[in-house]
């Protein structure tokens, strides 16, 4: 493990999403470090919390991380903010940015490229896994994306599933939600891991949430890392 917390660089991106250039923050040189992850946002966008967490797995992993501002410079202020600003999203165009991501990181030197993402940027994960042909692996937590966007089934990447089973986002990442998803990803005969964490709420890794969990942030992330460290060499 990378004793020292990397630094972030600024980039900025060419995207074929229609609001053009996209800001991101990128961690470790792809030059040095041949596993490429992309690292995707909560609802609250990409705030300082999201920023330490990167930072924290490209650390751990050791991986060349970039995390992408998909909400172009705007922060949510509170819940029903945050909830806005998702709903606003335009998703497809989301799904363009993560690939400028995962080309980026291809184009700089990486060999292959996974993608994480919590909340909002769980559900975005799983949805590039089926929907990106640059992703080689993706790790989301706790969201899954709508079926106007992307099927499950049809994901031909391998996929590590963490959720909570007290989880009450409902049509998101509750348990009845997580149970049809296993019959998704089954019916696809889709190569997948499904973690479920006991007593854990949604957002269980956002330390400065009110569903944190100090264990499963620990036991999440160094699943995650083992997981793109086995697909993506």
């Amino acid at each position: 493990m990378a004793a020292v917390i990397p630094k972030a660089q600024k980039v900025e991106i060419p995207s074929e999403n229609a609001k053009g250039l996209l800001s991101a923050y990128h961690f470790n040189d792809p030059k040095t470090h041949a596993i490429g992850v992309i690292i995707l946002q909560e609802w609250w966008g990409v705030n300082q919390q999201i920023q330490d967490e990167a930072a924290d797995i490209a650390r751990r992993g050791e991986f060349s991380v970039i995390c992408p501002d998909l909400y172009r410079g705007s922060l949510a202020t509170d819940n029903e903010h945050a909830g806005h600003l998702m709903t606003n999203l335009d998703w497809p165009g989301a799904i363009k940015d993560i690939q400028a991501c995962a080309k980026f990181l291809l184009s700089k030197g990486c060999k292959k490229v996974g993608v994480t993402g919590f909340c909002m940027g769980g559900a975005l994960s799983m949805a590039a896994a089926a929907l990106i042909p640059e992703v080689s692996a993706a790790a989301p937590f706790y969201g899954i994306p709508s079926s106007e966007l992307a099927d499950p089934s049809k994901i031909k990447v391998p996929i590590q599933c963490h959720f909570g089973d007290k989880d009450e986002q409902a049509g998101f990442s509750c348990p009845a939600s997580q149970a049809k998803l296993i019959e998704k990803l089954k019916e696809g005969n889709v190569v997948y891991e499904f973690h479920s964490y006991k007593d854990a709420g949604h957002a269980f890794t956002n330390t400065e949430g009110p569903n944190y969990n100090a264990e499963y942030y620990e036991q999440g992330l160094t699943r995650m890392c083992d997981f793109f460290k086995k697909h993506l060499l």
